[in-house]
């Protein structure tokens, strides 16, 4: 409670500020131009006698701007009729106009313009003061109602575009979710299709897949809270999956890496290349009884991060649902806009090629000094190798 106060006293005192820097600031051009206009009619009045008096109407203008604000503010957020909106302000003239007097019958004496000096206050009442200056009153206090006025519509529209921004922040965030939540039943389904393939005829690989998947769905659960993640930690997971893959194909999968060592650390989507691979097995090997290569590299170029994955296609070719393109797709547009793309192709030579490009985020030196600075046995048991298309056999 005394944290909202002291917040709202800040609001105040930081719209009291600001209106008087706003108004004392003009008050200085009025005051040179009080001063032309007495030297055009050759009246000696002093530049400094000029200054007071302007900036004594301006300050008593600037005392009473934030009230006008604060009151047209309520009545435009209360929603009422116009006709009460202009009735309120008619009768707003009244006490503005004594308010106005007494502030600057207070801060300064009234100027005599024909004996050109300050008089006594007692030879003159707040009241003379409106007088003399009714009509530029009234003019000043009609500019600061159609000033609030633009100040609460602009308000209005900047929170409506804070609220419609933070709106389709959460719907990107929410469809992004949505996206990443579809790519874990189908992995699982398809993991699982493979599992029960070799239950019947190989229980113990079976059991040893089931072992793997576990580790794998525990990687997938601690970063469920990132979209982003080093390149390494996907490379580690793709390397996982290719492992699980290779208990059920044995020697007919062979799994190339080349990975530029300053990548790794770079930023990439969470379960970005998941899909790929698993495309490139159930596209590939599984619809082939020869051997069947999975091919994945990285590499930058001028601040873009490209992926690929290629195989070789198998001659009967299963029909599937394309949720693994098109899922990618979808997250490369969520996260990246216009500034990413993947493009699939197929060669003479019937491999398949998918390539994933998008903005290079994140350091890559501290990847390279973490590699050079691996002991090869934790690097060739952590991460797959760096070595240009090192093939990998069980």
């Amino acid at each position: 409670m005394p944290k909202l106060r002291w917040e709202k006293s800040r609001q105040v005192a930081r719209a009291y500020l600001l209106s008087i820097a706003v108004w004392c600031g003009l008050s200085l051009l009025t005051a040179w131009q009080y001063h032309i206009f007495d030297l055009q009619l050759h009246i000696s009045s002093t530049l400094w006698d000029m200054i007071l008096l302007a900036e004594a109407r301006g300050f008593s203008f600037a005392l009473l701007t934030p009230p006008i604000f604060y009151l047209v503010c309520r009545n435009l957020a209360a929603g009422k009729h116009t006709v009460w909106h202009v009735t309120m302000y008619a009768a707003g003239v009244v006490p503005f106009l004594l308010l106005f007097g007494s502030i600057r019958w207070l801060l300064l004496p009234p100027w005599d313009s024909q004996l050109q000096k300050y008089v006594p206050r007692t030879m003159h009442s707040p009241f003379d003061l409106i007088i003399s200056g009714f009509a530029d009153q009234v003019t000043m206090y009609i500019a600061v109602v159609v000033a609030a006025h633009a100040y609460a519509y602009f308000e209005r529209v900047r929170k409506q575009e804070m609220e419609r921004y933070e709106y389709q922040q959460a719907l990107a965030a929410s469809e992004l979710q949505a996206l990443k939540m579809q790519l874990h039943p189908h992995f699982l389904f398809n993991t699982l299709h493979g599992i029960a393939t070799l239950i019947d005829t190989d229980g113990k690989s079976a059991k040893n897949m089931v072992i793997k998947l576990s580790s794998l769905l525990r990687t997938t659960l601690q970063h469920s809270g990132f979209d982003l993640i080093p390149l390494r930690e996907e490379l580690k997971f793709a390397s996982e999956y290719l492992a699980l893959e290779k208990m059920r194909f044995g020697v007919r999968l062979s799994v190339d890496w080349s990975i530029e060592p300053q990548t790794q650390e770079i930023l990439v989507p969470q379960l970005i290349l998941q899909p790929l691979v698993e495309n490139a097995i159930r596209h590939g090997i599984a619809c082939s009884r020869e051997k069947s290569f999975v091919e994945v590299s990285s590499r930058t170029e001028d601040k873009i991060l490209e992926l690929r994955v290629r195989n070789n296609i198998g001659s009967a070719r299963p029909e599937g649902t394309g949720v693994g393109l098109r899922n990618t797709e979808a997250r490369l547009r969520h996260l990246y806009s216009d500034e990413a793309s993947l493009s699939f192709s197929v060669s003479e030579d019937q491999t398949a090629t998918v390539t994933v490009r998008f903005p290079s985020l994140g350091s890559s030196q501290t990847a390279a000094a973490e590699l050079h600075a691996m002991e090869p046995s934790k690097a060739a048991s952590d991460l797959p190798s760096n070595e240009p298309r090192t093939a990998e056999t069980s």
